[in-house]
């Protein structure tokens, strides 16, 4: 029985590039080569798609600079990845894609809307999910309607910001300071900020208008860092839980990954009942958000009260050497071989393939 050929889709026009790629590398490994022929497809910061002949090449970045061009057909019975060279058009059947593209363009349902109009099943969250999760404001919403704890918070537009003192006003009137301030679409803390005054305020808000016209300011919860891994489709399973040691005040994009001081553990101590709350609340959120295959729910265990208070969810969570999505699920004794397989087959079952 001939191999069949998955398409690893990675980088991406987000301020999560970088980190696509070293995820990707990671998947791309664990990938069974006895089963799958693997074609690894780039996308550049500008949005150009390329093909990745070499693993090497993905490694030390040359892959930017490849000549040949590769498109996913969005023909529903081409299912079809055509890659042009020198004028020239050579066309690959395509079984199952595998998107490891976090943030924007990538993991907010615009992917998973071609791949739907192209009938190739993938690995992950459809478009409804991936969008909603993606855009925390209306994340929030949803979560709202099930009754899980989370953060007070106020929406905010990029446009609105033309008159900063209403805008200003607003946020004070719904959530007391110190206040987090997000890019409502961004991802790996990219644009987030901490606002202790009307001041660090205004500056928050622009900043986080530089990544997104739609901004997030929410009530600042001081506890625990806590995330849990769901798995599954129609009846998923949440993984243990496992604790965020960030070396900075938040757990910002160089905290996750630059600064080697902060730290993940997984199965931390908890009191008791507390991760069997979490894991029930991060399975209820993903269902509320008609989530599939994979995502991490990411939650605070309140420092005075050890309360559950849910902060946010990602539908492609990062496959790094130290990401918490697959180090949980290692630590159930799913090893990152067996995860990839596990999603891969998810996925395959999408369209009943």
């Amino acid at each position: 029985m001939a191999n069949k050929n998955i398409v690893v889709l990675m980088g991406g026009k987000s301020s999560e590039h970088d980190v696509s790629l070293v995820s990707a590398k990671t998947v791309i490994e664990n990938i069974d080569k006895d089963l799958y022929n693997v074609i690894m497809v780039g996308i550049t910061k500008d949005g150009q798609w390329k093909l990745v002949d070499r693993l090497d090449h993905l490694e030390d970045g040359s892959w930017v600079n490849s000549k040949t061009s590769a498109y996913i057909c969005p023909d529903t019975g081409r299912k079809e990845l055509l890659l042009e060279r020198d004028g020239k058009v050579d066309r690959i059947s395509i079984d199952v894609v595998f998107p490891v593209l976090h943030g924007m363009n990538g993991e907010d349902g615009t992917v998973q809307g071609l791949l739907e109009l192209a009938a190739i099943p993938y690995v992950g969250c459809g478009v409804l999910a991936s969008a909603c999760s993606m855009d925390k404001f209306y994340t929030k919403i949803v979560v709202d309607s099930i009754g899980v704890r989370q953060a007070k918070f106020v929406g905010v537009r990029r446009h609105e910001l033309t008159h900063m003192d209403e805008v200003v006003a607003r946020v004070e009137a719904g959530v007391p300071y110190p206040v987090f301030v997000k890019p409502s679409k961004a991802g790996s803390s990219q644009g987030v900020s901490k606002a202790e005054n009307r001041e660090e305020l205004i500056d928050a808000l622009n900043l986080a208008a530089k990544h997104d016209s739609k901004i997030l300011v929410e009530e600042t919860i001081v506890g625990r860092e806590i995330e849990c891994g769901v798995l599954g489709m129609n009846e998923p399973k949440a993984s243990g839980v496992g604790e965020v040691l960030s070396a900075e005040e938040f757990y910002s994009y160089d905290a996750k990954y630059n600064n080697e001081e902060s730290r993940t553990v997984v199965d931390p101590e908890l009191p008791e009942g507390k991760a069997e709350e979490i894991r029930k609340d991060a399975v209820a959120i993903f269902k509320a958000l008609d989530c599939s295959g994979l995502s991490r729910v990411d939650f605070f265990l309140t420092k005075d009260t050890n309360e559950v208070v849910f902060n946010e969810i990602n539908t492609l969570p990062g496959f790094t050497a130290i990401s918490m999505y697959p180090m949980l699920w290692e630590a159930r004794g799913l090893s990152k071989k067996a995860l990839v397989q596990k999603l891969i087959d998810l996925a395959m079952n999408r369209y009943d393939v």
